[in-house]
């Protein structure tokens, strides 16, 4: 039974719909059809709600930077050796966990919509100098470095070309780790 256009349906709902949607198929799924089918309505209500498919997936993108933030803050740095390091294993984690997403956030030409995660180099730079004592230069330099790193194991597990155990991912953070942090602070 398909609902009249009359909005029994919330824009909450429409866009939590809208983020399973790309959760599960990546954004390339989402359109106007696709969520008004996973809502069980027609487009009406959709329309009702947002003007166009643009702000449909920019509520999305929202709640996806939120995810990946969440995945940030809630990987455990007890486990490992330092919080900078508890960074790194939950963007891999989000990136194995959340494939779709990882995918929409850092597999694609680079937009202005990425300016909800603007600050996150930066603030991971301020974990570093404050973490290990490093200058900015220094700090800066460890990030860049590690994150290209990073981002490569967490491609290789996006795409399902890898699929490693967290203890191995962790022993090699720790030696990329302890390898650019030697050359950059000179004690290798």
């Amino acid at each position: 039974m398909i609902l009249s256009a009359k909005k029994q349906v919330t824009k909450e709902a429409l866009i939590s719909a809208a983020f399973e949607i790309v959760r599960e198929e990546g954004i390339d799924a989402l359109n106007m059809r696709t969520l008004a089918q996973k809502c069980n309505c027609s487009t009406q209500p959709i329309y009702l709600s947002f003007k166009n498919a643009e702000e449909v997936k920019s509520e999305v993108l929202k709640l996806a930077v939120k995810t990946y933030n969440d995945y940030l803050q809630n990987e455990n740095s007890e486990k490992y050796e330092n919080k900078y390091k508890a960074v790194g294993m939950g963007y891999i984690r989000f990136a194995k966990e959340d494939k779709q997403l990882f995918k929409w956030l850092f597999m694609r030409t680079r937009s202005e919509e990425l300016d909800l995660m603007e600050n996150s180099f930066e603030n991971t730079v301020n974990l570093i100098m404050k973490s290990f004592s490093l200058p900015k230069e220094k700090a800066q330099r460890l990030q860049l470095e590690m994150w290209v790193f990073v981002h490569g194991i967490g491609t290789l597990l996006a795409t399902d070309y890898i699929n490693w155990s967290w203890d191995d991912i962790s022993a090699m953070l720790t030696d990329a780790f302890t390898g650019i942090y030697n050359k950059i602070t000179g004690e290798y």
